[in-house]
């Protein structure tokens, strides 16, 4: 009786949570400089409280922004969550969450890749001319078909997957598909250096960074800077290494933050700050190793659909258009960016289901503005494994919960955790809140329904890329 009176209404809710808006009203639309960190944890920035890493340059972003405490990735990892940001959709409804093989990532030589026909986010920003570069990590596909240079990017330096997939990885060799490649620097569809030199790439993509703004400082441009770092296995320039008081691990960290710094000259220098969004988060949460890493005060990690695996830092700065010096602790994703930054620069949507919401409300007003979002669902790879409304969080009962890091499925129990009070996920509370565990199962049979793999999602409806034979990217 609970789902039958309250799911209508729920879906209604959720579905007129969106902003309608016309777009940006200034005389020029705004430049968008967007910088994904690989594996960067909630605590491993000064801003959000690590005393160990030299961040002030982020730091001073937080400060002169809008900082999120509730941000989240759509997947703990790097392959799910980048397609999520690239069309505003749950892994899953775009068939990017897991491949025929089970596998949960791209891996070089690899058959899948985000579906051409899905509409990215540098493709929507095409309806208003923008110029656009993904410079760093692509991970959604190493064959010609999947490249950035075909969804939309009119440039692309940068590293196909991840950079631990070399020759000697471990990763997939029990399989014994296939030898894997040397890791390759592409610039757009050529490999230009293979294996690629990971001491400098961070300089190297900052450089190129800088050198497209430059190339296109009349505007408007979108650029994505997605860092290989601090993925593992960890590289600094020799400027970098050994400095930091945390190790390799508070080099990387301190080289990405000298890159920050490096990207918000150019536009001060090109006198491009006043109109330049500038955003900088983590596809996911920072892994169990090495044990400088930090998610801090999350429990869990990448992986993982404990709040250490999926919930990121994230910074958002627009001077004059989005305060200064503010947090905002509503829940948001990292699928809004896409229907968000679509509506704020007046290009049309595509007439397919966007699970992002209009978030530019947060941006704003990040003290009084509500979150659009009436549940957020946790996903490891196809299943479904906890929502959070919010306040509360409810990991579900499963026979067969899926783990990514040994493969193999244990039997959990329900619990329950008020986020609003508990960040640290310390206190279960199912035993002393049933009503709230009603409520909390009403938003996963909405989940199931309306986003997993019962009926909100026809199998085969919109699936990844497929190649029948996939080849190496050699120089």
């Amino acid at each position: 009786m609970i789902l039958k009176n309250v799911l209508p209404s729920l879906l209604v809710l959720c579905l007129s949570f969106v902003t309608i808006q016309k777009g940006y009203s200034g005389e020029k639309l705004p430049n968008i400089v967007f910088i994904l960190c690989d594996d960067l944890g909630y605590g491993d920035l000064g801003c959000y409280g690590n005393q160990l890493n030299r961040t002030p340059v982020i730091d001073q972003l937080a400060d002169k922004g809008v900082m999120f405490t509730d941000f989240y990735a759509a997947s703990g990892l790097c392959t799910p969550s980048r397609a999520a940001f690239m069309t505003g959709c749950y892994p899953i409804r775009i068939g990017m969450d897991m491949n025929f093989r089970g596998e949960c990532v791209c891996f070089p030589v690899d058959e899948m890749g985000l579906n051409p026909k899905e509409v990215t986010i540098a493709e929507l920003l095409k309806q208003k001319d923008y110029k656009t570069a993904l410079i760093g990590k692509w991970h959604l596909g190493d064959q010609k078909e999947f490249l950035p240079t075909r969804q939309g990017f009119d440039y692309f330096f940068g590293i196909p997957y991840s950079n631990d997939t070399g020759p000697g990885s471990t990763i997939r060799k029990q399989r014994k598909i296939y030898e894997h490649p040397e890791i390759p620097l592409l610039r757009n569809e050529t490999v230009i250096e293979s294996p690629v030199q990971q001491e400098t790439i961070t300089k190297r993509y900052t450089y190129e960074t800088i050198r497209f703004i430059e190339e296109h400082k009349e505007g408007p441009f979108f650029v994505m800077l997605s860092h290989t770092m601090p993925h593992s296995p960890l590289y600094a320039s020799p400027e970098f290494r050994g400095k930091s008081k945390n190790g390799l691990l508070g080099d990387v960290i301190e080289e990405i933050d000298w890159s920050v710094q490096k990207v918000l000259e150019t536009l001060e220098r090109l006198n491009l700050k006043d109109n330049t969004i500038v955003v900088f988060t983590s596809d996911n949460g920072a892994p169990p190793k090495p044990d400088e890493r930090s998610n801090a005060p999350l429990k869990g990690y990448k992986g993982t659909v404990e709040e250490g695996g999926m919930r990121v830092p994230m910074i958002i700065s627009w001077p004059g258009k989005i305060p200064e010096g503010k947090k905002c602790r509503q829940l948001a994703t990292m699928m809004d960016f896409y229907p968000t930054f679509g509506k704020l620069t007046g290009c049309k949507l595509p007439d397919v289901i966007i699970d992002g919401q209009d978030i530019w409300n947060l941006f704003t007003d990040p003290g009084k503005a509500i979150t659009p979002h009436a549940f957020f669902a946790y996903y490891q790879l196809d299943q479904l494994q906890a929502v959070r409304t919010p306040d509360w969080k409810i990991y579900l009962p499963l026979s067969n919960q899926k783990n990514m890091w040994n493969l193999e499925t244990r039997e959990v129990d329900l619990r329950l955790f008020n986020l609003a009070a508990d960040i640290s996920e310390e206190n279960e509370l199912s035993s002393l809140q049933p009503d709230t565990v009603n409520k909390m199962q009403v938003f996963e049979k909405i989940a199931k329904n309306w986003i997993g793999n019962e009926n909100g999602v026809t199998p085969g409806s919109r699936p990844a890329g497929y190649v029948a034979k996939p080849v190496p990217l050699t120089k």
